[in-house]
């Protein structure tokens, strides 16, 4: 505020120096004025108030005042107001001082009203809901609200979110969120896309230094200097903020350094502006309108002096400059205090007595009193004296602005207030209050939409992460809101409860600054000031158009009124002004054209029927009537930069981006201005969300869309049926279903349309996705598609003219296809590759592709078709730019110009006049020629500065230009009649007219396919037609069919396709082969030649898969087992594939059909990778790129193993035998050479040198081939030279392994080609024979040849997902996969040896099922009422299976086939798990978990409880089983199957290590289930289930009976079995070993120290007895029992402390018990050392074999130096055994980049990166520039990882 100046010094101080809107308070004994407007006091003596003298010079001291006397008929205040005796206890206060209300019998109110303090009553739900409604708050003193605990209390009340407290930004209105907060918090790392602020806060890159201050400290626009320019339309501050250029020297300080208003030059001023003194020019209108607009003051030098007088006009000024009443002169008594208003100064007159009270009433009409001797007339209440002083006439309340809120009517004498529906009024009878919920504010700001409580300014987020939301509305009764961001040029919707994000408008968008909806017509009208449009829409965004278009410049704000039907909007073009129409778009009309500079925000008040908007230039809210009339400035004060309003009950609430706050005022006076909330990120468009703010109202459309095809929208009092822009009407109520002309062009990023069948051609985007850089187009009307190439994706697409449909029709091997044209007879489509020099044909979808014209172009831009001739043409712009023709066959090719061309650019043909029209954009002209390019002209010669695409329809000719932004049509005959169809457009691209009127022509290949097996093409005549093949297959003699596919070829992985490349044609082009599967690392690659089929391994989805070589029968042959398969080798004649896999380092080999897998090598493996065979000799070799680099042979058995070379090797990564020469090669790329040696290893030399980074390498006839990672290529030499060296195929990121193929050359022979050897399984090749053998597990039987099915002793264990066998019969101890179909999360395992079935629990399908061990016959035995079933064993003997239940805390039995089910133990059971039978004996076993871990011990029946003698304390942890004289445990934290001596503890071994989720483990022995029973033989004769016991047998009957009678006695029993077999099993429990690996699952041969006579009757009483007691201590128990939830997502290892409960998130660690170790954190990669948890902050650098995770920088050559030691180093871990989860998402573009632009070496199971668009800058070499659509790239590597 500014500082006041005392008008007096008069003792009692007249004028008080007033900071501040506080309130003004004088002494004692004196009246304190109204405020003055500059915060001035002003106090009078008290006797002064009411005497009918304006002595405040306001009035303010004779407001509402009565003269004393009051009639008998009114009440005498106590401040001297009359008011009507009826008005005194009446609950309002009319006195205004309250004292009618004083001393009144309590007014009743009725019960759902609330009693106020002051007597009023008001409506119960009114009680606490934030707004003062009694009017002395004593209805909003309630309790604080209770928080939630999602929620922190701030000091004064309010909640705020949780995560809000300490996060840097104040979101308490008192800021008790950001006090006492932890230091470390405020030191918050930002992510890489944000900016720290200077008190730690992080706020998103894109706000730093862009000119606003979104830190709240302006830390975001420090040092900004170094930050990037400024855009054309701006200045750059000294400060590098970026402001509107418009701005400089505007006379504001725009800059945060003022530094856009020095060295403002003198300008001449226009005549609508005026010049400061200064020299620079502000608006005429500012001139003399009380504010400095120069900065000098100089516009308001000079002004008349509009100041207003010291005193009001009934005043008198006193000599001493006070002003007193008139009335005061001359009353003998010294006002002034100076003495000037009295004799002698003034010339006072004795004032004649005018008659008294009596006579007449005095001449008064209402109240007269004596005053002095005078006569004076006064009025009752509501009526005022009029001029003569006598008669009094009614007061029109009504006529006085903002007397009542909304209605008024005034009647003789008073008035009354009324309300419209939806409201009602309050006590004081003059406001009206919302009825419905509290009014929530709801804001946009940038980063997130929050919404606030106006009366408690409580604070909640809506929306966050958002990029620059700026519009916002939303849509009551569907509870929906809508947004714009600026950033991302989208509208978005979700639910009001922040669910349900969607995108409604995507396309089209430039700067969508302001929206609304239409809720009763449910429409989304929305401003752009980009495109200087409105457009209007259904919600979901469908039937878009553009309503106005015209005279638009710059629309911001919009608001609708659809209860009139109209649409209101502001534009701050050069030509500000506010504007309405119909929603219709009719009717338009101008509101405000005067007075306005930035109209920001605008709304209408649809109770009160005005309207409100913020100019945020002339700091300004201002308010009309809806036509624009009465137009008023309501605040125009402390408005530094309003943008946007609203508007609710008597307050307009408006945001500020200057203060980054919320405000309010009142309506009418624009006085009791509030902050409602500051320190705001950036608030931008603000409503009120309450139902009142969408009244009901009468939708004009009805139920049937008003019988509108399309769009519905209201107007005035009826509605206009309307199309989507570009779409005709054909009658009043239906538009046309498809556009038949319309002008094609492609943007870059988008393709649009301009219809001609419409008047406005307005641009339409056609709706497509993932557009990046589109430059050619073609079109087909026969099915209505479009066409068009994408040269960031290299791909080119096609989709229906509306957008639907869109396909992928080419996206392999092209790199730069600039020119595209549709055959549209024979449905062909040709284009060019400026990339990789060639023009290609293939059909309109893509298939049969071939190569044209591969030789002599440069850089081919435009292609043009012309079928009726049979000739294609196309521009050549390389370095000796040419038009050429051919025929669509590529016969007959011939430059037709060659001379005066620079860049030529778009290509036309005109069939009519048959000539060739052609841009140039180096020449800057368009001409045109004959077809074989004689009679050239230039049709257009000037004003071209930079044409492009190029097209001709009937007489006109319309092009594209880059420069001028624009699309131009002329007269195609004499260039005359240029027209600007549109300007503004950046990125133009091509074009054509669309229309469905092409020539029909004669189709030489509609019949039969013109005779072709594959491809038919047009001819020039006299041919017609001819027939041509797919790339890389050669046409037959006859000239019409095609060789069955390619003879001889080189075949590559790519990691997510694979290629060929045909060596039988002159050309080298890749092929991707068509799999119908999605590959996401395919590394190694093998192809049998002699079914023609491909093998190849992915190592992300952990298979090898086969298919044909046209891709057809694909199949996955081995998908378990494997981890990451770097090599492959197909036996083509023993029909095998043998393959490395570096995760499990085995070599292994199968059948082709993955069958009778088996395991070769399995020791002394550390990285094996590839691997090649020479099956005639009976050799196999290997690379291993592990800690020892070396290269090994063995035979093809796996025996006879030796290591050929073990020195100098680096990486060796490919391999290859050269049959011919006898020699072994391969490829190293940390030596970066190729070498070759004899057979042997011996005689080593170097072929090339150096090779950057090879990977895969093969060799056909002369030539080696090998890949490179690192120069993304193919290269070929000679491979007895090594010279010659020449790229096959170039920029092919990903490649891996690479195989040459020749199909007509003969296999070769090996003796397992014939009657596979004579084995009955495997056989495989050996240096001096072969050698039969048998799948992984399994021995060879005595004869050499033959096997069995299965091993005779195993394990079975379960890891959730699969169950797998390990053999114990070799040791060679790999698991097998044992194919039980859909496993989810299997627990529990057992085994019957009778029938040879596997039992197994499921806990997340809660089932018990039961499968043989080769896959078949699944079948579900028990499907209801499990929980979570721990424990499973079946009784052998009596084909009973038990179970616990940890769920349920029971244990029941059944019949193996499920049924008789019954519940043996349901009590004094806390956790059972792990459960064991001992059929021979009668003994049941089961482990508990629970409070007191104990193992137990029953009968089969479930009798006879008792507890084993446990010496340790039981930690859960495993399971175990025993065989022999080993006990085999699983083990989850060292993720491994461990065994040992069950006699002494001792001999520790790992069978199976690294394996997630390991569960139970069993042993299937011969040995394992012996025994029998008395239930052995015929169930013990029982009818249902039978209990086997010591020495007897009970009979039991299920619990719910099966229909069969079920008897419980048993019939006599057999004779007792002899001698039960026993093997010698004991316990030791006090075993050091044993005690940490406590039992998880049970297992049981016999059981020594356990036997049972006859039960003795005082054993049962006693037993009965303890049995009592324990139930005792068990109840004591029950009130600690906890249920566990069930077990999670299968497939993931899981820890927990404390029992692990299966169905916990797997990715979850709880760590419940403190004394338990932090296991994970060992088991997280405890290799690295000092890799934090952190880690993926820190860049990661891929090296083969080294994963570095490290700060430090590093680089290739010092990771070759690392690569010796790599053992020793504690950074380096390797990605087998760590896999680096990563991927393009994970990482944002600023790590991505970095990571890219480092050279990388491989790891070796490279989880990639889905390879994003990322090639090199293309032909940098040529600096031509006319390659504006080639995107520049980011270089990728191979280890896209």
């Amino acid at each position: 505020t500014r500082e006041p100046w005392p008008k007096s010094s008069q003792k009692h101080n007249p004028i008080i120096s007033h900071p501040g809107n506080a309130e003004c308070s004088c002494g004692r004994n004196h009246f304190t004025c109204a405020v003055s407007a500059f915060g001035e006091c002003t106090c009078i003596p008290a006797q002064w108030q009411c005497d009918g003298d304006n002595d405040c010079g306001d009035h303010s001291d004779e407001d509402g005042c009565m003269l004393p006397t009051c009639s008998p008929l009114d009440f005498h205040c106590d401040n001297g107001k009359c008011i009507r005796r009826s008005w005194v206890c009446d609950g309002d206060n009319d006195c205004e001082d309250d004292s009618d209300e004083q001393d009144c019998p309590p007014r009743e109110c009725e019960e759902d009203e609330f009693h106020c303090q002051n007597g009023y009553c008001i409506r119960s739900l009114w009680h606490c809901d934030g707004d003062n409604d009694c009017g002395d708050n004593s209805d909003e003193q309630c309790d604080m609200r209770k928080c939630s605990d999602k929620e922190f209390r701030c000091t004064d009340g309010s909640c705020i979110a949780e995560h809000w407290y300490c996060d840097g930004d104040t979101d308490c209105k008192d800021g008790s969120d950001e006090e006492n907060c932890p230091s470390d918090v405020m030191t918050a790392t930002c992510s890489v896309e944000e900016f720290q602020c200077g008190y730690g806060r992080c706020i998103l890159d894109i706000y730093h230094c862009d000119g606003d201050d979104d830190c709240g400290d302006w830390s975001d626009e420090s040092d900004c200097s170094s930050h990037q320019p400024c855009r054309s339309v701006e200045f750059m501050c000294t400060s590098g903020m970026c402001i509107n250029a418009g701005w400089r020297c505007d006379g504001e300080f725009d800059c945060d350094d003022q530094s856009d208003e020095t060295n403002c030059t003198t300008s001449m001023c226009t005549a609508d502006q005026f010049r400061c003194g200064t020299g620079r020019c502000v608006r005429l209108s500012w001139r003399c309108d009380g504010e400095d607009d120069c900065s000098d003051g100089s516009d308001e030098e000079g002004c008349e002096k509009t100041e207003s007088p010291p005193c009001a006009p009934d005043q008198f000024l006193c000599g001493n400059g006070r002003c007193i009443g008139q009335r005061k002169v001359c009353n003998d008594v010294n006002d002034c205090g100076d003495g000037t208003d009295e004799h002698p100064h003034q010339d006072c007159r004795p004032r004649s007595s005018e008659g008294n009270c009596n006579q007449n009433n005095g001449g008064c009409s209402q109240k007269c009193q004596m005053a002095r001797g005078l006569v004076q007339c006064t009025c009752h209440t509501g009526y005022r004296l009029m001029e003569d002083g006598k008669a009094c006439q009614d007061v029109d309340e009504c006529a006085e602005e903002g007397y009542c809120s909304q209605g008024c009517t005034n009647t003789e004498g008073g008035f009354q207030c009324w309300c419209v529906q939806g409201y009602e009024l309050r006590p004081d009878k003059r406001s009206c209050k919302a009825l419905g919920p509290e009014p929530v504010l709801l804001f946009a700001n940038r980063i997130d939409i929050r919404q606030v409580l106006p009366h408690r300014s409580e604070y909640t987020l809506l929306l966050n992460n958002l990029e620059n939301a700026i519009a916002l509305d939303f849509h009551h009764s569907r509870e929906l809101v809508f947004w714009s961001d600026v950033t991302l040029d989208r509208i978005m919707k979700a639910n009001l409860n922040g669910s349900n994000v969607e995108e409604v408008v995507s396309t089209g968008l430039e700067s969508p600054g302001g929206l609304a909806i239409d809720w009763i017509h449910d429409k989304l009208y929305w401003t752009d000031s980009g495109t200087s449009r409105i457009e209007v829409a259904n919600l979901d965004g469908t039937h878009r158009k553009v309503l106005l278009w015209q005279s638009m410049e710059k629309p911001r704000a919009i608001a609708l009124h659809p209860i009139e039907g109209k649409i209101y909007w502001t534009d701050w073009g050069n030509t500000p002004r506010i504007e309405y129409a119909n929603m219709d778009g009719s009717n338009r009309r101008v509101i405000a054209d005067t007075h306005l500079f930035w109209p920001n925000g605008l709304t209408i008040d649809y109770a009160g029927h005005r309207m409100y908007w913020v100019d945020a230039k002339h700091h300004v809210i201002e308010r009309a009537d809806l036509d624009g009339r009465n137009r008023k400035a309501v605040i125009s004060q402390g408005l530094p930069h309003p943008f946007a309003i609203t508007v609710f009950e008597d307050s307009l609430y408006w945001t500020d981006w200057h203060t980054k706050s919320i405000n309010s005022a009142n309506k009418f006076t624009g006085k009791n201005q509030e902050i409602i909330r500051n320190k705001l990120h950036f608030p931008m468009d603000i409503h009120t969300l309450h139902p009142q703010r969408q009244p009901a109202g009468w939708n004009r459309c009805g139920t049937n869309n008003g019988g509108c095809s399309h769009l519905c929208l209201p107007s005035n009092k009826t509605f206009t049926c309307a199309c989507p822009t570009g779409f005709k009407k054909v009658d009043t109520y239906n538009c046309a279903r498809s556009l038949d002309k319309f002008l094609l062009f492609a943007r870059r990023t988008d393709i649009r349309r301009i219809s001609f069948d419409t008047e406005d051609m307005s641009d339409d985007v056609i709706p497509l996705a993932d557009v990046r850089n589109a430059v050619a187009l073609d079109w087909d009307a026969k099915e209505g598609h479009i066409y068009w190439t994408d040269v960031t994706t290299d791909s080119i697409n096609r989709a229906l003219w509306n957008g639907t449909k869109q396909e992928v029709v080419v996206d392999t091997s092209l790199e730069s296809p600039a020119g595209l044209a549709i055959d549209w007879v024979t449905s062909k489509l040709y284009w060019t590759d400026a990339g990789t020099d060639r023009i290609e044909v293939s059909n309109a979808d893509g298939s049969m592709r071939t190569v044209l014209i591969w030789e002599n172009l440069d850089r081919p831009r435009d292609i043009v078709v012309d079928p009726i001739g049979g000739f294609m043409y196309w521009t050549d712009w390389g370095a000796n730019p040419k038009i050429e023709r051919a025929g669509m066959d590529a016969s007959s090719r011939i430059v037709i110009i060659s001379s005066n061309l620079t860049w030529p650019n778009g290509l036309a043909i005109d069939y009519q006049t048959k000539r060739l029209y052609w841009a140039d954009a180096g020449m800057k002209t368009i001409e045109y020629g004959n077809f074989d390019g004689s009679d050239r002209q230039i049709l257009i010669g000037s004003q071209l500065p930079h044409p492009f695409g190029l097209t001709l329809h009937e007489d006109k000719l319309y092009w594209t230009d880059w420069q001028s932004k624009s699309i131009q049509s002329a007269d195609k005959l004499t260039g005359l009649g240029r027209h600007t169809l549109a300007e503004n457009l950046e990125n133009l691209m091509d074009i054509h007219m669309f229309h469905r009127h092409r020539e029909t022509v004669h189709n030489p290949c509609a019949v039969n396919n013109g005779g072709c097996s594959h491809l038919c093409l047009l001819a020039p005549a006299p041919k017609s037609s001819s027939c041509a093949c797919p790339t890389g297959i050669n046409l037959q003699m006859d000239g019409k069919t095609c060789t069955h596919g390619m003879s001889s070829f080189l075949i590559f992985a790519r990691r997510t396709d694979i290629r060929m490349v045909s060596l039988d044609i002159p050309y080298f082009a890749d092929v991707v082969l068509a799999v119908n599967s999605s590959m996401k690392n395919t590394i190694a690659i093998g192809v049998d030649p002699k079914e023609g089929k491909v093998y190849w391994s992915d190592s992300t989805l952990k298979k090898v898969s086969r298919a044909n070589i046209n891709g057809s029968a694909h199949q996955d042959i081995i998908s378990t087992g494997l981890m990451t398969t770097d090599g492959l080798a197909v036996d083509a004649v023993g029909r095998k594939i043998y393959w490395t896999d570096t995760g499990t380092n085995r070599i292994e080999v199968a059948n082709l059909d993955g069958s009778m897998r088996k395991v070769l090598i399995w020791q002394n493996l550390d990285s094996p990778r590839a691997i090649a065979l020479y099956h005639e000799m009976g050799y196999m070799y290997w690379t291993d790129w592990g800690e020892h680099a070396k290269l090994e042979r063995s035979a093809m058995d796996g025996t006879d193993r030796v290591i050929l070379i073990s020195n100098n090797l680096g990486w060796p990564n490919g391999l290859a035998i050269d049959k011919a020469g006898s020699q072994l090669l391969w490829a190293d790329a940390h030596t970066e050479r190729i070498e070759a040696s004899d057979l042997n290893g011996l005689n080593r030399r170097t072929l090339v040198s150096p090779v950057q980074h090879p990977y895969g390498l093969t060799l056909l006839g002369p030539h080696i081939y090998w890949t490179d990672w690192q120069s993304r290529s193919i290269q070929r030499a000679d491979k007895t030279t090594g010279a010659n060296t020449i790229t096959v195929r170039a920029n092919l990121p990903g490649l891996m392994d690479i195989q040459a193929v020749d199909r007509e050359k003969p296999l070769g022979f090996n003796k397992c080609g014939r009657r596979n050897g004579g084995c009955t399984h495997l056989c495989l090749p050996r240096p001096n024979g072969t050698s039969c053998a048998c799948p992984t597990g399994i021995l060879l039987k005595g004869d050499g040849r033959s096997c069995d099915d299965s091993p005779e002793t195993y394990l079975l264990f379960s890891n959730r997902i699969s169950v797998r066998r390990i053999s114990l019969d070799t040791n060679d101890h790999t698991d097998v996969h044992v194919p039980v179909p859909e496993l989810h999360n299997v627990i529990s395992l057992d085994y019957d040896s009778v029938d040879g079935k596997l039992y197994y629990t499921d806990v997340t399908l809660d089932v018990i099922r039961r499968a043989n061990l080769d896959g078949t016959g699944m079948e579900t035995v028990i499907s209801q009422g499990l929980k979570t079933t721990d424990g499973l064993a079946v009784d052998w003997v009596a084909r009973n299976m038990y179970w616990t239940d940890t769920g349920r805390n029971t244990i029941e039995v059944a019949r193996l086939d499920g049924t008789s089910r019954k519940v043996l133990v349901n009590n004094s059971l806390d956790e059972p798990r792990a459960i064991a039978v001992f059929p021979s004996k009668g003994y049941l076993f089961w482990t508990d978990w629970g409070h007191i871990a104990k193992i137990e011990r029953s009968h089969l029946d479930g009798s006879d409880l008792g507890h084993m003698p446990v010496s340790s304390p039981l930690t859960p942890f495993s399971r175990l089983s025993q065989q022999d004289r080993w006990i085999y445990w699983t083990d989850w934290q060292t993720k491994s199957i461990q065994r040992v001596d069950k006699h002494t503890g001792r001999n520790k071994e790992t069978v199976l290590a690294n394996v997630e989720g390991l569960m139970d483990i069993i042993v299937v022995s011969p040995h394992r289930q012996t025994g029998t029973n008395l239930c052995g033989v015929n169930n013990g004769g029982c009818t249902h289930l039978c209990f086997a016991k010591t020495n007897s047998f009970v009979c039991a009957c299920p619990d719910e009976p099966d229909g069969r009678p079920c008897s419980t006695r048993a019939p006599p029993a057999p004779p007792a079995p002899t001698k039960f077999p026993k093997l010698q099993q004991t316990f030791h429990n006090g075993n050091p070993h044993l005690s940490s690996m406590p039992a998880f699952h049970l297992s049981i041969t016999s059981v020594p120290f356990i036997s049972g006579e006859g039960l003795h009757i005082s054993y049962v009483i006693g037993g009965i007895l303890t049995i009592l007691a324990i139930l005792i201590l068990i109840a004591a128990f029950i009130i600690y029992k906890h249920k566990k939830s069930k077990f999670a997502d299968p497939g993931v290892s899981n820890l927990t402390y404390s029992n692990p409960s299966y169905r916990t998130s797997t990715q979850e660690v709880k760590i419940e018990a403190s004394q338990k170790p932090p296991i994970y954190n060992q088991l997280r990669y405890k290799k690295e050392g000092g890799v934090d948890g952190g880690y993926t902050k820190e860049k990661i650098r891929i090296v083969e074999g080294v994963c570095l995770l490290s700060n430090e920088e590093l680089y290739w050559d010092d990771l070759k130096q690392i690569k010796p030691s790599r053992g020793g180093l504690h950074t380096c871990m390797r990605t087998d055994t760590v896999s680096l989860q990563a991927s393009s998402a994970s990482l944002d573009d600023g790590e991505t980049e970095q990571l890219l632009q480092e050279e990388v070496s491989e790891c070796s199971s490279i989880t990639t990166l889905t390879p994003s668009v990322i090639t090199p800058q293309r032909h940098a070499q040529h600096s031509l520039p006319d390659t504006g659509w080639v995107s520049t790239r980011k270089p990728s590597t191979e280890s896209e990882v």
